[in-house]
């Protein structure tokens, strides 16, 4: 019963970024995917969360489109060559992704990963 009142004042007192990170850690660990603060480079690896930013190359740089996917532990880069477009990717759409992790810059990346769109799961 304590254990239940004092989350409920963690709650009420948390910032909207740590709720919102609540919810992801919830809804990826309902889907069964590995945390991106449990991955490291070289794994091959499933991952689920929302596309938090997207970012194209200009016109006069080769194709590659850019997204960075978080789970509520971390965030990883995802990164397709040889596309400057992808139906579906774009900031707020949640996917799973699977794919070899890199290490480029301090942080996280996949390229290519094989992708599935996802609607939100209803969490009560």
């Amino acid at each position: 019963m304590a254990r239940a009142w004092k989350e409920r004042l963690r709650r009420a007192l948390a910032s909207t970024d740590e709720l919102e990170a609540d919810d992801e850690l919830v809804e990826a660990a309902l889907r069964g995917t590995t945390p991106v603060a449990e991955c490291r480079p070289r794994e091959q690896r499933t991952l689920s969360g929302v596309l938090r930013a997207v970012r194209y190359a200009p016109r006069e740089a080769p194709p590659e489109l850019a997204a960075e996917l978080y789970d509520g532990s971390g965030s990883v880069e995802l990164v397709w060559l040889g596309r400057r477009d992808i139906a579906g990717i774009e900031p707020g759409r949640r996917l799973l992704v699977t794919g070899r992790l890199t290490e480029g810059d301090h942080r996280l990346v996949i390229y290519n990963p094989a992708y599935t769109l996802l609607a939100p799961m209803v969490v009560a």
